[in-house]
This record gives C-alpha cells, sequence and structure tokens, in this order.
C-alpha cells in the first residue's frame, strides 16, 4: 500500500469541479484508491464517496492506493490534484 498525505488549500475546499476531475483519474487505474478525512475513508472512484467527505480548505487528507498500479495511481492523483490548485 502506498500513501500521502496533503493539505487541501483551495479557499473553497475540495468541490465539485476538482473532485470530478480526480474521480475521473483514479477511475482508470485497477487499484484499489481511497481517500480519507477525519478518521473516515471511501472510494476515491466514487464522486458521491468524495463530496460525502465535505472537505474544507486547509484540511489534511491521506490518499492511499494498493494494487499493481499503486505508484503511478498515487503519482497520477497528486500531479491532477496540485493541477486543480486544490494542494499545495
Amino acid at each position: 500500500m502506498k500513501e500521502i498525505t496533503v493539505t487541501v488549500i483551495d479557499p473553497v475546499g475540495l468541490h465539485a469541479r476538482p473532485a470530478t476531475v480526480a474521480v475521473n483519474a483514479a477511475s482508470k487505474f485497477k487499484s484499489e484508491i481511497k481517500i480519507s478525512y477525519k478518521g473516515k475513508a471511501v472510494n476515491m472512484k466514487s464522486i458521491m464517496g468524495v463530496m460525502s467527505l465535505g472537505i474544507p480548505t486547509q484540511s489534511e487528507i491521506v490518499i492511499s492506493a494498493e494494487g499493481e498500479d499503486q505508484d503511478e495511481a498515487i503519482a497520477t492523483i497528486e500531479e491532477v490534484l496540485k493541477a486543480q490548485k486544490v494542494i499545495a
């Protein structure tokens, strides 16, 4: 399993537009990918799951992946969230 901890810097938090981009990126991988916030983990391939976390700005989140392409999955999702200016 591989995981990263990042801080959300978008003033609106992890909102619908960047969440959708991240979910679409996660869906391309075979690995099981989860996003965790305040002890609750959801499937990162589910937009409803990600939005249900209600992640505000300045929150610390953990993104984890487990499977054959876990390293690439984590790197891609981190890159996508940085490109959306959601994380630093």
